[in-house]
């Protein structure tokens, strides 16, 4: 069996799961190019916290954490199962290289978890592990979070990064105000996506890893980072010699960028 790369999504806003978009297309199909994995690890942009929390609830509920959607939405139910047992071994993995880690409960799919889960695997029968974000530590903390995690893709373990290429929320907002999902996308966010890009593609980890000061309009584009940092996750887990495969690219907006990578 191949080794199963780890992967970064973005998963965009609660409504991919039922919006005609090229994001949700791709999320759609993606998988059958995937061998099926034995379990799944999301490190979610939603799931924060000081530290590293590892969720272990052996039948995790789904959480709608978002208002002014559309009530179908709030409808929706991703029954997964979850892992108390790997859960534990990741937090102990995780303490084994330095990291204040531990397993929560009462921790429910948040929807940057179930919603690129949803539909790539939509039977919901793989168990599903989410592991936090930090909201005060940066990229390095979250690479090497993600090469902590290294091992899981030998075991046939998916980690998914799931946050967003861009997050600038005002922006976005405004323009979903204005129900102008397809707007051309603002010369802002297609230079610092091209820059990203770039850097990712030939394994610039140094300039990565700086990217608030080196890339253009890096603070305009993640005005707080949580969003960016299940990248740096997915990176990681790919471990020390990760290449980097773009595995989708859109824009939603004009502001958000929905881009995918895989990393072997």
């Amino acid at each position: 069996m191949s080794t199963l790369p780890s992967l970064f999504i973005s998963h965009g806003s609660p409504d991919t799961v039922i919006s005609d978009t090229k994001a949700r297309a791709f999320l759609l199909n993606y998988a059958d190019n995937l061998p099926k994995p034995d379990a799944i690890v999301v490190v979610s942009a939603h799931f924060e916290a000081g530290g590293v929390a590892v969720s272990g609830d052996e039948k995790p509920v789904t959480i709608h954490d978002f208002g002014g959607f559309s009530p179908q939405l709030y409808q929706i139910q991703y029954p997964a199962p979850g892992s108390t047992l790997l859960a534990e071994e990741i937090a102990e993995t995780l303490r084994g290289k330095g990291f204040a880690s531990g397993v929560v409960f009462n921790r429910g799919f948040d929807h940057g978890t179930w919603t690129p889960l949803l539909l790539m695997y939509p039977s919901a029968d793989v168990p599903v592990v989410q592991v936090s974000v930090d909201p005060h530590a940066g990229p390095e903390h979250h690479y090497r979070l993600g090469l902590a995690l290294s091992g899981l893709r030998e075991r046939n373990i998916l980690v998914i990064g799931s946050g967003s290429f861009t997050h600038n929320l005002h922006k976005a907002f405004a323009a979903m105000r204005k129900g102008n999902r397809f707007a051309c996308a603002e010369d802002w966010v297609t230079r610092f996506v091209g820059w990203m890009g770039d850097k990712l593609v030939h394994g610039d980890i140094d300039a990565l890893l700086a990217y608030r000061k080196k890339a253009p309009y890096g603070v305009e584009n993640h005005p707080t980072d949580e969003h960016l940092m299940p990248l740096y996750a997915a990176m990681g887990a790919a471990g020390e010699a990760w290449k980097a495969e773009c595995i989708h690219n859109s824009m939603e907006f004009g502001v958000l960028s929905m881009d995918a990578y895989a990393f072997h």
